[in-house]
């Protein structure tokens, strides 16, 4: 449960764009609430200035630290929240800051004994704290929050305190092996992982960026080698997380037990799920929490919003573009903020307005329009296959026999594909690194070890809503490999130049960029050969023996326009977003030498029996 380090602390990033209004919004008090195992909590409370009347609380439980005084004026990002009144808190979790106790940096939640103490019993025990001794309160609490606030939020829904009325998580990861943080389906996010276990383990009082000695961490971990030099060459022992990620390779009772959302099988309460079609930290999770949640749903308080966001991007101020790619004048953070977030409180906290009448809520990107769908994957849409051809050729018809089977390409480890172009500046702080995933893909198209396969211009529009995934049957010359498949939107040559702002870029002064051609992923995933049979378990593939490789690529809402090509790359690195793949098999990857790592011959198939191909969900 790596959360990144959210775009901004709750709502209370204090350095964006501000309002100012004639006073101070809010009084400010510090307390230290206790909690069952006899520790005590640094809390802030924010109550407005001039409060006449009992008001709901809205909390939020963050490792980043606590305001150490009341904001001179209304942060942007909480105007819309603030017009409503709310006494805000904010809490700092167990050993972070003024917090008492020990940071375990864990997702474990043990329900079945009443002893055990975890962020689940701290929230509830906050909360049944605050109820009894915040002034002037209705009796009526909301919990929220971004990324590891957004899993402090999630994890109330397995304990929920009878006074809490309203849950929003958002970009909470899920299971830290699975997807999110520090894994996709087994494969490490290396840079991510080490990263932000340093920023918060190395020290209780702060957060702590890694001082790396070379600006272009590409550069950086290719010289570093194998991952097991993370430990011996820096941390020698001192982070316990990394420690435990590297000591757990396999999805083995550790990495089941820190799964918490399997514990999750109902919506106990009402729960606004956000996420972003671009985070580039936790676009998983908040799937897998709406999901789970849906098992037992009888009263409809389980929803769904997602929207054209990197991570936070929705907490941040206007939200009219990611990158240099615009929304067609949509402030879509204003929207949400104002059209979903707040009626969702509204309604649930202060019991005026509507219930939301929708299952699901989305940005549809390429038409840069909103959309509500009563289910979620809407009815309408239908599983369509999109066949990559030998020839290089993408089509909705399948594979022929022709002369040509497959097409092929050798992956070097020493000469990983870099997951984005360099110089790759570090995590954090963060930085460019926000927008990667919405990066122009053609800084690779050029590769040898990257197949490129892309469609006609297409003749119509293709809309796609629900959950997209891969099947590539595909062999490799060695005993474990990686495909990494990325779906992208590829813009004609005649497409505009986008409009600049502050938070996209550079002005047109220093430099102007297009998007004629523009490659634009849409959706991007990792499969590690390993585990192609089983989690559990890693087992060696069979040399240049074809198999299936299912590659889910999660949902989406999109629109390939007109004009528009489809365009589906394949590779077998991603360097350093995922470790490097010894490519022959070795008991674990994070204990490989050196002298493991050997290149391969990788082939993708395109025939009737191995017909790779795309599964899009076109609405009809």
């Amino acid at each position: 449960m790596r959360p990144l380090l959210p775009t901004l602390l709750l709502a209370f990033s204090f350095l964006c764009a501000q309002d100012a209004p004639p006073k101070a919004p809010f009084t400010y008090q510090q307390v230290m609430i206790p909690v069952r195992d006899g520790i005590h909590l640094q809390t802030v409370i924010l109550a407005p200035v001039g409060q006449s009347g009992p008001l709901p609380i809205l909390f939020t439980r963050t490792p980043y630290g606590v305001p150490a005084k009341a904001p001179d004026a209304l942060p942007t990002n909480l105007k819309e929240l603030a017009h409503d009144g709310y006494i805000f808190v904010i809490q700092n979790l167990r050993g972070r800051f003024g917090s008492e106790g020990t940071f375990l940096l864990s997702s474990f939640v043990d329900l079945k004994n009443p002893k055990a103490v975890n962020e689940s019993t701290d929230a509830y025990d906050s909360i049944d704290w605050l109820v009894k001794n915040v002034p002037n309160n209705n009796g009526k609490v909301g919990i929220y929050g971004v990324s590891y606030s957004g899993l402090t939020a999630a994890q109330t829904l397995l304990l929920p305190h009878p006074a809490l009325k309203a849950v929003s998580e958002q970009a909470s990861p899920a299971d830290e092996w699975m997807n999110d943080d520090d894994h996709h389906y087994g494969a490490l996010r290396e840079s991510y992982a080490f990263e932000y276990a340093v920023m918060e383990q190395a020290d209780k009082n702060k957060n702590t960026n890694f001082a790396f000695e070379t600006y272009d961490t590409y550069q950086w971990y290719l010289d570093l080698g194998p991952v097991a030099n993370i430990d011996s060459k820096y941390l020698h022992g001192s982070i316990p997380y990394w420690e435990s990620t590297v000591e757990h390779p396999d999805y083995d009772d550790f990495h089941k037990r820190e799964a918490w959302v399997n514990l999750l099988h109902s919506s106990p309460a009402p729960n606004l799920n956000v996420a972003g079609f671009w985070d580039q930290e936790d676009p998983w999770g908040p799937w897998a929490i709406f999901r789970n949640a849906a098992e037992h749903d009888p009263d409809n308080t389980n929803f769904m919003v997602a929207g054209p966001w990197f991570h936070g991007q929705w907490q941040r101020d206007k939200g009219d573009r990611i990158g240099i790619i615009p929304f067609g004048g949509h402030a879509t953070s204003v929207e949400f903020r104002e059209n979903i977030e707040a009626p969702f409180f509204r309604y649930y906290l202060h019991g005026e307005g509507a219930k939301p009448s929708w299952k699901a809520s989305m940005f549809e990107s390429g038409s840069n329009t909103w959309r509500t769908y009563a289910t979620w994957p809407p009815a309408e849409s239908k599983t369509t296959s999109l066949y990559l051809n030998a020839d290089g050729t993408l089509s909705f018809t399948a594979p022929a026999n022709t002369k040509e089977a497959f097409r092929e390409y050798v992956s070097d480890p020493a000469n990983p594909v870099p997951y984005r172009q360099r110089p790759i500046s570090p995590t954090y702080p963060a930085g460019d690194w926000r927008t990667w995933e919405a990066a122009d893909q053609r800084f690779v198209d050029h590769r040898p070890d990257v197949l490129t396969y892309v469609s006609a211009p297409l003749d119509h529009d293709i809309r796609i809503a629900g959950p997209v995934s891969a099947d590539l049957y595909a062999s490799t010359s060695g005993t474990d490999s990686d495909f990494i498949v990325k779906l992208i939107d590829v813009y004609p040559e005649d497409a505009q130049k986008p409009e600049w702002s502050e938070e996209a870029g550079p002005s047109p002064g220093q430099y102007a960029k297009s998007l004629n051609g523009y490659q634009l992923p849409i959706a991007m995933e990792v499969r590690r050969g390993r585990y192609l049979q089983s989690y559990e378990h890693s087992k060696p593939l069979t040399p240049n023996k074809p198999a299936r490789w299912e590659i889910p690529l999660r949902d989406h809402d999109h629109v390939f326009l007109k004009g528009h090509r489809i365009m589906v790359q394949v590779q077998s690195t991603w360097f350093p977003a995922i470790d490097r793949n010894p490519q022959q098999f070795v008991p674990s990857i994070y204990t490989a030498k050196a002298s493991d790592f050997v290149k391969a011959t990788q082939r993708i198939y395109s025939t009737p029996a191995l017909p790779s191909h795309i599964a899009l969900p076109v609405m009809q």
